[in-house]
Order: structure tokens, then sequence, then C-alpha cells
């Protein structure tokens, strides 16, 4: 059986964080955030991780990760830039930031030949979500029927700040019938709202919303490239539009080429998205260092992989 690989996204620039918290510190030794993440992908039994960066940073990023990882799993490492996949077409040059999410999961393209889940570097999401995805990913997974791990909107809010969120939808099979992404939800008088072209709206707090944890194969990034290719079109002229997982995967479902279920996890999520978030994290994953379920130095155990 081919073991599926973790797809971490860790190339963002992080302005509203004010620095590169894909490498901050956050466990009680030093670890990141996605040390975590890759941890429970291992126990889970995940084969590989790839990570997407920046290359400027690969050098550094790989003596760190690979001090870690060597002999845990197999890793490798995928470059996105503004220029990658850009086909020819001249967008605006005033332009710093590539383009989203869903356009560094085009740079894997090639690298990625199995099924995969793929994260977000600066969130926590569990043991049990990734135990979940293994499962889809190794008996479920097939062309077109894809998995989108659900959260709980009232557990991904900051208090801190507006945040970006894939508000989902589904039908009676429990599969994704729209994915919309709301880019301002704020906490306002104990309520969670959505801010948009000043309208404002009070969103159900159990509202299930993708965290960026998708389950897909291959043939999920094949079919994307042509639809980046149209968005750049459409976009080359745009300082700060992005090319997203949820809406490209929401594009796919209403084109008819995909299914994509939902996957309720138990599990708590957390994320840092602004600099008041980070004493929280830390605080939280110190508790579960103390209450047995991470080790007290990450990486000391041998995980048999």
């Amino acid at each position: 059986m081919t073991r599926p690989t973790l797809v971490i996204l860790a190339a963002g620039m992080a302005s509203r964080y004010g620095g590169n918290k894909q490498t901050e510190s956050f466990g009680p030794n030093g670890e990141t955030i996605m040390e975590y993440s890759i941890y429970d992908a291992i126990k889970a039994g995940f084969g590989k991780v790839i990570f997407i960066i920046r290359e400027e940073f690969h050098k550094a990023f790989a003596k760190s990760m690979e001090a870690k990882l060597n002999g845990k799993i197999e890793l490798d490492y995928v470059f996105q830039s503004l220029d990658s996949f850009s086909n020819g077409i001249q967008f605006n040059q005033d332009r710093v930031k590539p383009f989203g999410t869903a356009h560094a999961l085009l740079c894997c393209k090639g690298k990625v030949n199995e099924p995969f889940a793929v994260i977000n570097a600066d969130d926590f999401y569990g043991f049990d979500a990734f135990q979940q995805a293994y499962q889809f990913l190794t008996t479920k997974i097939a062309d077109g029927k894809y998995a989108c791990l659900g959260y709980a909107l009232k557990n991904t809010v900051s208090e801190f700040g507006a945040v970006t969120r894939g508000e989902i939808k589904t039908n009676t099979h429990n599969e994704i019938v729209s994915i919309k992404e709301r880019r301002e939800i704020i906490l306002k008088d104990g309520k969670i709202v959505s801010l948009e072209n000043d309208h404002q709206e009070i969103l159900d707090q159990d509202t299930q919303v993708s965290m960026n944890f998708f389950c897909f194969d291959p043939t999920f990034i094949n079919w994307m490239e042509k639809q980046y290719y149209q968005f750049l079109e459409e976009n080359k002229n745009e300082l700060k539009a992005e090319f997203l997982i949820p809406e490209v995967a929401d594009q796919m479902i209403k084109s008819g080429n995909a299914a994509i279920s939902v996957i309720p996890t138990d599990a708590k999520w957390f994320g840092v998205t602004f600099k008041d978030d980070a004493p929280i994290v830390k605080e939280e994953l110190l508790k579960l260092t103390h209450e047995g379920v991470y080790p007290e130095v990450l990486w000391k155990e041998a995980l048999v992989n």
C-alpha cells in the first residue's frame, strides 16, 4: 500500500503576524507548530512530508528540519515564487506576494504522485484529524472523491482581529455543496460576525469551516492548473488577489468534477494569526505536554514510520 504524503503550506509571508511564524518556537523545547502536525502525521502512518517554502529559506529551513526528522519520515521541498506557473502572463510588476494557497499547491505538480493531505504550517489540527485523514486517504480516496476536515467556527476565531475562513455547506450525504471564503470574520459583542462589502452578518457559531486541511490525489493539482491560468488572466493587474484552495475546491464541486466529503473531527484546533495569539498557543501546547499527549522533548522519542 502506498502511504499518503503530507503537504505543508509554509511559504506565506505572514504579513498580519509581523514575522515568520512558520518557524517560530511555540513548544516547551522550541518546537514549531508544524512539528506537532508532522509528529501526529507520523503516528497516523503518513510516509512523506513535502514543505512548500520560499527558495531563499531553503538552506536554513532544511538544516533545521532534517536535524530533527531524518530517519523518521521522508522529506522533500517545493518552492513557491510569484513567477511559478506564470505561463507567460504578464502581471502587475508591483505585486510582491505569490498568489495564495492553491498556487502554492500547484507548485507541487510532479512532486506528489500519491494521495496526500495539505495543511497550513501555522495551524494546530490535533492527532484525531490526521488519523481520520490517513484512514480516508488509504481506504476511500478516488479520482474526484476528496475530503475536507471540518471544524466548528467558534473554535477557529481570534479575539485579536479578523480572520478568513471557508464556510462549508453540505448536502444530506455530508458532501460539500459550497465553500464560501469569508475574509473578514470578527468577534463582536459575544457574536461571530462576517464583515464584507460594508455588510454585517451574524454567523452560527457551530458552522463548519475549512481550515485548509484537505485530502486530495494528484488529479486535483492537474485540474486546477488550467483554472490558475484563467485566474491570472482575470487578476493579472490586481495586487492582492489570491488563488485559494477552498475556492478552487468549490469551483471543482460546482463544475461536477469532484465530490468532497466533510470529515468532522473532535480534535481541538488552534492557530496563530496575530502576535497576541502566540501566548495562547504556547499555553495550549504546554498543557498537552503536561497531559502526556506529546513528549516533553518532541523528537526525543523514536517514532516508527
